[in-house]
Protein backbone atom coordinates (compact mmCIF):
# COMPACT_ATOMS: atom_id res chain seq x y z
CA UNK A 1 0.00 0.00 0.00
CA UNK A 2 1.21 4.00 -1.06
CA UNK A 3 2.01 6.07 1.71
CA UNK A 4 -1.78 7.44 3.17
CA UNK A 5 -2.73 10.36 1.94
CA UNK A 6 -1.81 13.59 3.82
CA UNK A 7 -4.73 15.10 3.16
CA UNK A 8 -7.29 12.34 4.16
CA UNK A 9 -10.26 15.32 4.66
CA UNK A 10 -9.92 18.61 4.26
CA UNK A 11 -9.77 18.95 8.41
CA UNK A 12 -6.66 17.08 8.49
CA UNK A 13 -8.04 15.18 11.11
CA UNK A 14 -6.05 11.91 10.49
CA UNK A 15 -3.45 11.87 13.31
CA UNK A 16 -0.36 10.84 11.29
CA UNK A 17 -1.85 14.43 8.46
CA UNK A 18 0.75 16.64 8.36
CA UNK A 19 -0.77 20.30 6.78
CA UNK A 20 -1.23 21.67 3.88
CA UNK A 21 1.00 25.31 3.75
CA UNK A 22 -0.73 28.32 2.00
CA UNK A 23 1.90 28.01 -0.78
CA UNK A 24 1.49 24.04 -1.81
CA UNK A 25 -2.79 24.51 -1.72
CA UNK A 26 -2.07 27.80 -4.17
CA UNK A 27 0.53 24.96 -6.28
CA UNK A 28 -2.23 22.27 -6.44
CA UNK A 29 -4.89 24.35 -7.44
CA UNK A 30 -3.40 25.37 -10.50
CA UNK A 31 -1.94 23.43 -13.91
CA UNK A 32 -3.94 20.27 -14.66
CA UNK A 33 -5.60 19.35 -17.61
CA UNK A 34 -9.30 17.89 -17.01
CA UNK A 35 -9.72 15.42 -20.13
CA UNK A 36 -13.07 13.63 -20.74
CA UNK A 37 -13.58 10.15 -19.93
CA UNK A 38 -13.93 7.78 -23.43
CA UNK A 39 -17.74 6.67 -22.17
CA UNK A 40 -19.88 3.92 -25.05
CA UNK A 41 -23.52 2.95 -23.14
CA UNK A 42 -23.01 -0.26 -21.61
CA UNK A 43 -24.51 -3.24 -23.58
CA UNK A 44 -26.68 -4.53 -20.27
CA UNK A 45 -28.29 -0.61 -20.13
CA UNK A 46 -31.49 -2.05 -21.59
CA UNK A 47 -31.99 -4.64 -19.16
CA UNK A 48 -31.89 -2.62 -15.95
CA UNK A 49 -34.42 -0.48 -17.96
CA UNK A 50 -36.34 -3.30 -18.37
CA UNK A 51 -36.25 -4.38 -14.41
CA UNK A 52 -36.76 -1.07 -13.40
CA UNK A 53 -39.86 -1.10 -15.52
CA UNK A 54 -40.92 -4.14 -13.85
CA UNK A 55 -40.73 -2.75 -10.61
CA UNK A 56 -42.33 0.53 -11.40
CA UNK A 57 -45.79 -1.87 -12.36
CA UNK A 58 -45.05 -3.85 -8.80
CA UNK A 59 -45.27 -0.59 -7.24
CA UNK A 60 -46.96 2.10 -8.80
CA UNK A 61 -47.77 5.57 -8.08
CA UNK A 62 -45.35 5.62 -5.12
CA UNK A 63 -41.79 6.91 -4.77
CA UNK A 64 -39.06 4.41 -4.50
CA UNK A 65 -35.47 5.20 -2.77
CA UNK A 66 -32.80 2.30 -3.62
CA UNK A 67 -29.35 3.12 -2.04
CA UNK A 68 -26.58 1.14 -3.31
CA UNK A 69 -24.51 1.67 0.52
CA UNK A 70 -21.12 3.25 1.06
CA UNK A 71 -17.58 1.41 2.04
CA UNK A 72 -17.23 -0.68 5.13
CA UNK A 73 -14.34 0.36 7.13
CA UNK A 74 -11.62 -2.58 7.75
CA UNK A 75 -9.50 -1.01 10.15
CA UNK A 76 -9.33 2.33 11.25
CA UNK A 77 -8.98 4.09 8.10
CA UNK A 78 -9.03 1.57 5.30
CA UNK A 79 -11.40 0.65 3.72
CA UNK A 80 -12.95 -2.84 2.28
CA UNK A 81 -13.03 -3.17 -1.08
CA UNK A 82 -16.68 -1.68 -2.06
CA UNK A 83 -19.15 -3.98 -3.53
CA UNK A 84 -22.27 -2.09 -4.39
CA UNK A 85 -25.74 -3.64 -3.07
CA UNK A 86 -27.60 -5.98 -5.03
CA UNK A 87 -30.72 -4.55 -5.83
CA UNK A 88 -29.50 -1.28 -6.84
CA UNK A 89 -26.83 -3.12 -9.27
CA UNK A 90 -29.76 -5.20 -10.56
CA UNK A 91 -31.58 -1.86 -11.12
CA UNK A 92 -28.76 0.30 -12.24
CA UNK A 93 -25.54 -1.46 -13.88
CA UNK A 94 -23.96 0.98 -11.31
CA UNK A 95 -21.00 -0.07 -9.33
CA UNK A 96 -19.56 2.94 -7.44
CA UNK A 97 -20.04 3.55 -3.87
CA UNK A 98 -22.10 5.76 -2.07
CA UNK A 99 -25.36 6.52 -5.09
CA UNK A 100 -29.15 6.47 -4.56
CA UNK A 101 -31.50 5.58 -6.90
CA UNK A 102 -34.87 7.61 -7.07
CA UNK A 103 -38.10 6.07 -9.26
CA UNK A 104 -40.60 9.04 -8.80
CA UNK A 105 -43.76 8.39 -10.09
CA UNK A 106 -45.19 9.83 -13.21
CA UNK A 107 -48.72 9.33 -15.37
CA UNK A 108 -47.26 6.11 -17.08
CA UNK A 109 -44.77 4.64 -14.26
CA UNK A 110 -41.58 6.29 -12.91
CA UNK A 111 -39.16 8.33 -14.18
CA UNK A 112 -35.90 7.44 -12.52
CA UNK A 113 -32.68 9.70 -11.11
CA UNK A 114 -29.50 8.20 -9.93
CA UNK A 115 -27.83 10.59 -7.76
CA UNK A 116 -23.92 10.05 -7.36
CA UNK A 117 -20.64 11.52 -6.76
CA UNK A 118 -19.76 13.34 -9.94
CA UNK A 119 -15.94 14.34 -11.57
CA UNK A 120 -14.72 17.00 -9.42
CA UNK A 121 -13.54 20.14 -10.96
CA UNK A 122 -9.80 20.25 -10.77
CA UNK A 123 -9.84 23.79 -9.83
CA UNK A 124 -11.30 22.52 -6.37
CA UNK A 125 -9.70 21.46 -3.20
CA UNK A 126 -11.80 18.13 -3.32
CA UNK A 127 -9.66 17.04 -6.32
CA UNK A 128 -7.03 16.85 -3.88
CA UNK A 129 -7.27 17.00 -0.44
CA UNK A 130 -10.16 14.69 0.17
CA UNK A 131 -11.06 11.53 1.11
CA UNK A 132 -12.70 10.97 -2.21
CA UNK A 133 -10.18 12.79 -3.79
CA UNK A 134 -9.51 11.58 -7.50
CA UNK A 135 -6.30 12.42 -7.43
CA UNK A 136 -5.64 9.10 -4.71
CA UNK A 137 -8.79 7.60 -6.22
CA UNK A 138 -9.16 8.11 -9.91
CA UNK A 139 -10.70 10.14 -12.61
CA UNK A 140 -14.66 10.05 -12.25
CA UNK A 141 -17.23 10.30 -14.54
CA UNK A 142 -19.03 13.48 -14.85
CA UNK A 143 -22.95 13.86 -14.51
CA UNK A 144 -23.01 13.20 -18.65
CA UNK A 145 -20.64 10.49 -18.87
CA UNK A 146 -22.64 8.25 -16.53
CA UNK A 147 -25.56 9.15 -18.03
CA UNK A 148 -24.33 8.12 -21.09
CA UNK A 149 -22.88 5.18 -20.02
CA UNK A 150 -26.26 3.72 -18.17
CA UNK A 151 -28.57 4.93 -20.19
CA UNK A 152 -30.43 7.10 -17.50
CA UNK A 153 -30.74 11.09 -15.62
CA UNK A 154 -28.31 11.48 -12.93
CA UNK A 155 -28.03 14.22 -10.45
CA UNK A 156 -25.31 15.73 -8.55
CA UNK A 157 -25.00 13.53 -4.87
CA UNK A 158 -25.32 16.98 -3.11
CA UNK A 159 -28.35 17.07 -4.14
CA UNK A 160 -29.64 14.43 -2.46
CA UNK A 161 -30.79 15.81 0.92
CA UNK A 162 -33.21 18.14 -0.58
CA UNK A 163 -34.62 15.72 -3.01
CA UNK A 164 -35.15 13.48 0.32
CA UNK A 165 -36.68 16.13 2.14
CA UNK A 166 -39.07 17.20 -0.59
CA UNK A 167 -40.37 13.40 -0.62
CA UNK A 168 -43.79 12.69 1.40
CA UNK A 169 -43.39 9.80 3.69
CA UNK A 170 -46.94 8.15 2.89
CA UNK A 171 -45.76 7.70 -0.39
CA UNK A 172 -42.42 6.54 -0.23
CA UNK A 173 -40.93 3.46 0.29
CA UNK A 174 -36.88 2.88 0.97
CA UNK A 175 -34.93 0.11 0.84
CA UNK A 176 -33.20 0.66 4.17
CA UNK A 177 -29.68 -0.50 5.97
CA UNK A 178 -27.59 0.50 2.84
CA UNK A 179 -26.95 4.05 3.48
CA UNK A 180 -27.93 5.87 7.28
CA UNK A 181 -28.41 9.22 5.20
CA UNK A 182 -31.39 7.92 3.71
CA UNK A 183 -32.69 6.51 6.57
CA UNK A 184 -32.36 9.21 8.65
CA UNK A 185 -34.07 11.50 6.38
CA UNK A 186 -36.91 9.35 5.60
CA UNK A 187 -38.54 7.74 8.70
CA UNK A 188 -41.05 4.81 8.62
CA UNK A 189 -44.22 5.83 7.84
CA UNK A 190 -46.18 3.87 10.61
CA UNK A 191 -43.59 2.22 13.52
CA UNK A 192 -44.27 -1.41 12.80
CA UNK A 193 -41.50 -3.23 11.52
CA UNK A 194 -41.27 -6.71 9.60
CA UNK A 195 -38.07 -8.56 9.24
CA UNK A 196 -36.22 -5.87 10.65
CA UNK A 197 -38.17 -3.12 8.28
CA UNK A 198 -41.73 -1.16 8.15
CA UNK A 199 -43.88 -3.69 6.20
CA UNK A 200 -44.20 -0.79 3.63
CA UNK A 201 -40.30 -0.66 3.02
CA UNK A 202 -39.96 -4.91 3.37
CA UNK A 203 -42.62 -4.69 0.50
CA UNK A 204 -40.33 -2.59 -1.54
CA UNK A 205 -37.22 -5.20 -1.03
CA UNK A 206 -39.72 -8.12 -1.48
CA UNK A 207 -40.59 -7.18 -4.57
CA UNK A 208 -37.13 -6.60 -6.24
CA UNK A 209 -36.48 -9.69 -4.64
CA UNK A 210 -38.78 -11.93 -6.57
CA UNK A 211 -38.53 -10.17 -9.78
CA UNK A 212 -34.60 -11.80 -9.37
CA UNK A 213 -35.87 -15.02 -9.61
CA UNK A 214 -36.53 -14.97 -13.19
CA UNK A 215 -32.94 -14.72 -15.23
CA UNK A 216 -33.42 -12.98 -17.89
CA UNK A 217 -30.89 -13.87 -21.22
CA UNK A 218 -27.97 -11.75 -20.36
CA UNK A 219 -28.38 -12.72 -16.63
CA UNK A 220 -28.07 -16.25 -17.22
CA UNK A 221 -24.77 -15.21 -19.94
CA UNK A 222 -23.34 -13.61 -16.90
CA UNK A 223 -24.10 -16.93 -14.76
CA UNK A 224 -22.78 -19.32 -16.77
CA UNK A 225 -19.28 -16.76 -17.23
CA UNK A 226 -18.84 -17.14 -13.50
CA UNK A 227 -19.67 -20.96 -13.82
CA UNK A 228 -16.96 -21.04 -16.09
CA UNK A 229 -14.12 -19.10 -14.36
CA UNK A 230 -14.96 -21.39 -11.09
CA UNK A 231 -14.37 -24.77 -13.37
CA UNK A 232 -10.91 -23.12 -14.14
CA UNK A 233 -10.31 -22.20 -10.57
CA UNK A 234 -11.12 -25.74 -9.73
CA UNK A 235 -8.96 -26.93 -11.98
CA UNK A 236 -6.08 -24.41 -10.74
CA UNK A 237 -6.44 -26.12 -7.81
CA UNK A 238 -6.29 -29.40 -8.84
CA UNK A 239 -2.78 -29.45 -10.44
CA UNK A 240 -1.15 -27.67 -7.40
CA UNK A 241 -2.66 -30.86 -5.07
CA UNK A 242 0.28 -33.12 -4.36
CA UNK A 243 -1.07 -36.74 -3.76
CA UNK A 244 2.08 -37.89 -1.56
CA UNK A 245 2.56 -34.83 1.03
CA UNK A 246 0.05 -32.21 2.42
CA UNK A 247 0.05 -28.61 1.38
CA UNK A 248 -2.29 -25.75 3.06
CA UNK A 249 -6.03 -25.53 2.99
CA UNK A 250 -4.90 -21.54 2.64
CA UNK A 251 -2.82 -22.39 -0.40
CA UNK A 252 -5.27 -24.00 -2.36
CA UNK A 253 -7.65 -20.98 -1.44
CA UNK A 254 -5.35 -18.75 -2.82
CA UNK A 255 -5.09 -20.20 -5.98
CA UNK A 256 -8.35 -20.25 -6.15
CA UNK A 257 -8.49 -16.34 -4.97
CA UNK A 258 -5.81 -15.61 -7.95
CA UNK A 259 -8.18 -17.09 -10.36
CA UNK A 260 -11.24 -15.20 -9.32
CA UNK A 261 -9.50 -12.07 -9.26
CA UNK A 262 -8.36 -12.36 -12.68
CA UNK A 263 -11.00 -13.85 -14.29
CA UNK A 264 -13.85 -11.92 -12.62
CA UNK A 265 -14.57 -9.10 -9.44
CA UNK A 266 -13.73 -11.33 -6.82
CA UNK A 267 -14.49 -14.80 -4.95
CA UNK A 268 -18.46 -14.59 -4.38
CA UNK A 269 -18.17 -15.91 -1.11
CA UNK A 270 -15.64 -17.31 1.63
CA UNK A 271 -13.86 -20.08 0.02
CA UNK A 272 -14.76 -23.13 2.15
CA UNK A 273 -11.77 -25.59 2.10
CA UNK A 274 -11.74 -28.47 4.17
CA UNK A 275 -9.71 -31.41 4.35
CA UNK A 276 -10.03 -34.52 6.38
CA UNK A 277 -12.61 -33.40 9.42
CA UNK A 278 -12.95 -29.98 8.40
CA UNK A 279 -15.07 -30.78 5.37
CA UNK A 280 -17.67 -32.03 8.28
CA UNK A 281 -18.00 -28.37 9.06
CA UNK A 282 -20.31 -26.72 7.27
CA UNK A 283 -19.25 -23.07 6.92
CA UNK A 284 -15.35 -23.91 7.60
CA UNK A 285 -13.79 -20.32 6.61
CA UNK A 286 -10.75 -20.44 8.01
CA UNK A 287 -8.92 -22.74 6.12
CA UNK A 288 -5.91 -22.94 8.46
CA UNK A 289 -5.65 -26.95 8.16
CA UNK A 290 -3.42 -28.78 6.33
CA UNK A 291 -4.32 -32.16 3.68
CA UNK A 292 -3.36 -35.62 3.87
CA UNK A 293 -3.07 -38.32 1.64
CA UNK A 294 -5.97 -41.03 2.29
CA UNK A 295 -8.38 -38.02 3.39
CA UNK A 296 -10.63 -35.90 1.48
CA UNK A 297 -10.85 -32.87 0.22
CA UNK A 298 -13.63 -30.58 0.39
CA UNK A 299 -14.07 -27.57 -1.85
CA UNK A 300 -17.11 -24.90 -1.74
CA UNK A 301 -15.96 -21.95 -4.02
CA UNK A 302 -17.16 -19.56 -6.21
CA UNK A 303 -16.29 -17.11 -8.73
CA UNK A 304 -18.11 -13.88 -8.92
CA UNK A 305 -17.44 -12.33 -12.40
CA UNK A 306 -17.48 -8.49 -13.28
CA UNK A 307 -21.04 -7.88 -13.50
CA UNK A 308 -21.41 -9.48 -9.67
CA UNK A 309 -23.18 -12.72 -10.54
CA UNK A 310 -21.62 -15.39 -8.71
CA UNK A 311 -21.06 -19.07 -9.14
CA UNK A 312 -21.44 -21.90 -6.32
CA UNK A 313 -19.87 -25.08 -6.43
CA UNK A 314 -18.87 -27.92 -4.48
CA UNK A 315 -16.69 -30.51 -5.44
CA UNK A 316 -15.16 -33.66 -2.78
CA UNK A 317 -11.44 -34.80 -4.27
CA UNK A 318 -9.24 -37.41 -2.90
CA UNK A 319 -5.92 -36.18 -2.30
CA UNK A 320 -4.33 -39.33 -3.03
CA UNK A 321 -6.27 -40.18 -6.17
CA UNK A 322 -8.84 -42.82 -5.58
CA UNK A 323 -11.40 -43.01 -3.39
CA UNK A 324 -11.22 -45.62 -0.54
CA UNK A 325 -14.63 -47.97 -0.71
CA UNK A 326 -16.12 -46.81 2.15
CA UNK A 327 -15.55 -42.87 0.98
CA UNK A 328 -17.08 -44.08 -2.50
CA UNK A 329 -19.62 -45.57 -0.73
CA UNK A 330 -20.48 -42.05 1.12
CA UNK A 331 -20.04 -40.64 -2.11
CA UNK A 332 -21.88 -42.60 -4.02
CA UNK A 333 -24.89 -41.57 -1.66
CA UNK A 334 -24.56 -37.86 -2.07
CA UNK A 335 -24.46 -38.29 -5.69
CA UNK A 336 -27.48 -40.42 -6.11
CA UNK A 337 -29.37 -37.47 -4.27
CA UNK A 338 -28.08 -34.87 -6.25
CA UNK A 339 -28.81 -36.51 -9.32
CA UNK A 340 -32.45 -37.62 -8.28
CA UNK A 341 -32.96 -33.60 -7.06
CA UNK A 342 -31.60 -32.53 -10.88
CA UNK A 343 -33.96 -34.80 -12.55
CA UNK A 344 -36.81 -33.86 -10.49
CA UNK A 345 -36.60 -30.40 -10.80
CA UNK A 346 -38.62 -28.66 -13.71
CA UNK A 347 -41.34 -25.59 -13.79
CA UNK A 348 -44.22 -26.16 -10.99
CA UNK A 349 -42.53 -28.55 -9.25
CA UNK A 350 -42.38 -27.32 -5.43
CA UNK A 351 -39.40 -26.09 -4.09
CA UNK A 352 -40.25 -28.32 -0.91
CA UNK A 353 -40.12 -31.41 -2.85
CA UNK A 354 -36.92 -31.36 -4.40
CA UNK A 355 -35.28 -30.96 -0.96
CA UNK A 356 -37.74 -34.09 0.44
CA UNK A 357 -36.39 -35.87 -3.58
CA UNK A 358 -33.08 -35.38 -2.29
CA UNK A 359 -33.25 -36.02 1.15
CA UNK A 360 -35.13 -39.37 0.80
CA UNK A 361 -32.08 -40.40 -0.91
CA UNK A 362 -29.23 -39.35 1.83
CA UNK A 363 -32.34 -41.22 4.51
CA UNK A 364 -32.34 -44.65 2.52
CA UNK A 365 -28.02 -44.11 2.17
CA UNK A 366 -27.98 -43.79 5.81
CA UNK A 367 -30.24 -46.49 6.67
CA UNK A 368 -27.80 -48.79 4.67
CA UNK A 369 -25.56 -48.28 6.51
CA UNK A 370 -27.24 -48.81 9.40
CA UNK A 371 -27.20 -45.55 11.05
CA UNK A 372 -30.98 -44.62 11.33
CA UNK A 373 -32.81 -45.62 14.52
CA UNK A 374 -36.10 -45.34 12.51
CA UNK A 375 -37.28 -46.69 9.30
CA UNK A 376 -36.96 -44.37 6.35
CA UNK A 377 -40.24 -43.36 6.70
CA UNK A 378 -40.37 -42.31 10.09
CA UNK A 379 -37.43 -40.35 9.75
CA UNK A 380 -38.49 -38.49 7.23
CA UNK A 381 -41.54 -37.67 8.26
CA UNK A 382 -41.63 -34.05 9.71
CA UNK A 383 -42.21 -34.69 13.09
CA UNK A 384 -39.24 -36.97 13.58
CA UNK A 385 -36.42 -35.36 10.49
CA UNK A 386 -34.16 -37.55 12.23
CA UNK A 387 -31.98 -37.89 9.10
CA UNK A 388 -31.21 -34.39 9.56
CA UNK A 389 -28.40 -35.33 12.19
CA UNK A 390 -26.25 -36.23 9.16
CA UNK A 391 -27.75 -34.28 6.43
CA UNK A 392 -27.48 -30.97 8.11
CA UNK A 393 -29.05 -28.34 5.46
CA UNK A 394 -31.16 -28.24 3.06
CA UNK A 395 -30.80 -29.27 -0.71
CA UNK A 396 -30.16 -25.69 -2.06
CA UNK A 397 -30.99 -22.30 -2.63
CA UNK A 398 -31.44 -19.36 -5.38
CA UNK A 399 -28.29 -18.03 -6.94
CA UNK A 400 -27.74 -14.90 -8.90
CA UNK A 401 -26.25 -11.47 -8.39
CA UNK A 402 -26.17 -12.56 -4.60
CA UNK A 403 -24.88 -16.27 -3.75
CA UNK A 404 -28.12 -16.53 -1.39
CA UNK A 405 -30.50 -15.13 -4.20
CA UNK A 406 -33.92 -13.57 -3.76
CA UNK A 407 -33.47 -13.56 0.21
CA UNK A 408 -36.20 -10.75 0.66
CA UNK A 409 -38.79 -12.85 -1.33
CA UNK A 410 -42.01 -13.72 0.77
CA UNK A 411 -41.94 -17.66 1.44
CA UNK A 412 -45.21 -17.75 -0.82
CA UNK A 413 -42.37 -17.36 -3.82
CA UNK A 414 -39.80 -19.01 -2.79
CA UNK A 415 -39.69 -21.40 0.19
CA UNK A 416 -43.05 -22.47 -0.07
CA UNK A 417 -43.10 -21.73 -3.80
CA UNK A 418 -42.86 -23.31 -7.03
CA UNK A 419 -40.21 -23.23 -9.47
CA UNK A 420 -40.06 -21.36 -12.75
CA UNK A 421 -38.66 -21.32 -15.72
CA UNK A 422 -35.70 -18.94 -15.91
CA UNK A 423 -34.94 -19.95 -11.99
CA UNK A 424 -31.14 -20.79 -11.29
CA UNK A 425 -30.70 -22.74 -7.97
CA UNK A 426 -27.52 -24.90 -6.43
CA UNK A 427 -28.22 -28.95 -5.65
CA UNK A 428 -25.82 -29.33 -2.81
CA UNK A 429 -26.65 -32.26 -0.68
CA UNK A 430 -24.28 -33.84 1.49
CA UNK A 431 -23.74 -36.45 4.56
CA UNK A 432 -21.24 -35.06 7.31
CA UNK A 433 -20.38 -37.40 10.27
CA UNK A 434 -18.57 -35.45 12.63
CA UNK A 435 -15.55 -36.31 14.42
CA UNK A 436 -17.49 -36.43 17.88
CA UNK A 437 -20.32 -38.22 16.78
CA UNK A 438 -20.56 -41.69 18.85
CA UNK A 439 -23.49 -42.79 17.26
CA UNK A 440 -21.55 -43.58 13.99
CA UNK A 441 -18.44 -46.23 13.32
CA UNK A 442 -15.47 -44.93 13.85
CA UNK A 443 -14.29 -45.30 10.27
CA UNK A 444 -17.46 -42.99 9.72
CA UNK A 445 -16.20 -40.25 11.77
CA UNK A 446 -14.56 -36.91 9.85
CA UNK A 447 -16.01 -37.66 7.15
CA UNK A 448 -17.93 -34.97 4.89
CA UNK A 449 -19.17 -35.16 1.55
CA UNK A 450 -20.87 -32.28 -0.20
CA UNK A 451 -22.03 -32.02 -4.54
CA UNK A 452 -23.01 -28.72 -5.56
CA UNK A 453 -24.05 -27.76 -9.09
CA UNK A 454 -25.65 -24.84 -10.37
CA UNK A 455 -28.75 -25.76 -12.20
CA UNK A 456 -30.84 -23.38 -14.57
CA UNK A 457 -34.73 -24.21 -14.62
CA UNK A 458 -35.82 -24.75 -18.45
CA UNK A 459 -38.97 -25.31 -19.84
CA UNK A 460 -38.56 -28.80 -20.36
CA UNK A 461 -36.10 -29.60 -17.17
CA UNK A 462 -32.93 -28.41 -16.10
CA UNK A 463 -29.88 -27.14 -17.58
CA UNK A 464 -26.80 -28.02 -15.42
CA UNK A 465 -24.41 -24.94 -15.79
CA UNK A 466 -21.21 -26.25 -13.61
CA UNK A 467 -21.50 -29.65 -16.18
CA UNK A 468 -17.64 -28.49 -17.00
CA UNK A 469 -16.56 -30.18 -13.59
CA UNK A 470 -17.12 -33.93 -13.22
CA UNK A 471 -19.90 -35.13 -10.68
CA UNK A 472 -19.31 -39.22 -10.86
CA UNK A 473 -16.65 -40.38 -8.18
CA UNK A 474 -14.80 -42.42 -11.28
CA UNK A 475 -15.20 -39.16 -13.45
CA UNK A 476 -13.85 -36.88 -10.57
CA UNK A 477 -10.51 -39.61 -10.10
CA UNK A 478 -9.85 -39.45 -14.29
CA UNK A 479 -10.21 -35.34 -13.72
CA UNK A 480 -8.03 -35.30 -11.14
CA UNK A 481 -5.23 -37.23 -12.86
CA UNK A 482 -5.70 -35.38 -15.81
CA UNK A 483 -5.09 -32.17 -14.02
CA UNK A 484 -2.11 -33.27 -12.13
CA UNK A 485 -0.72 -34.96 -15.58
CA UNK A 486 -0.98 -30.93 -16.81
CA UNK A 487 0.42 -29.49 -14.34
CA UNK A 488 0.02 -25.49 -13.07
CA UNK A 489 -0.55 -22.83 -14.91
CA UNK A 490 -0.81 -19.02 -14.68
CA UNK A 491 -4.33 -17.28 -15.67
CA UNK A 492 -3.78 -15.65 -18.68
Amino acid sequence: MTEEPIHRDPGGTESHDPKFPAALLAFMRQGWRDSALPVVPRPAAPHHATRRAALSAALPGETLVIPTGGEQVRANDTAHRFRPGSDFAYLTGDYEPDSVLVLRPTGSGHEPLLYLRPHASRQTDEFFRSRHGELWLGRRPTLAEKSSELGMPTADLADLDAALADLAPARTRVLRGFDARVDAALRPYDGRRERGQPPRDQELASAISELRLVKDEWEIAQLQDAVDATVRGFEDVARVLPADRGVSERLLEGIFALRARHDGNDIGYGSIVGAGEHATILHWVHNHGTTRPGDLLLMDMGVENDHLYTADVTRVLPVSGRFTALQRQIYDIVYAAQQAGIEFIRPGVAFKEVHLTCMRVLAEGLAELGLLPVSVDEAMDERSAVYRRWTLHGFGHMLGIDVHDCANSRSAAYRDGTLGEGYVLTVEPGLYFQPEDELVPEELRGIGVRIEDDVLVTANGTVNLSAGLPRTAGDVETWLAEQREAGPRLPG
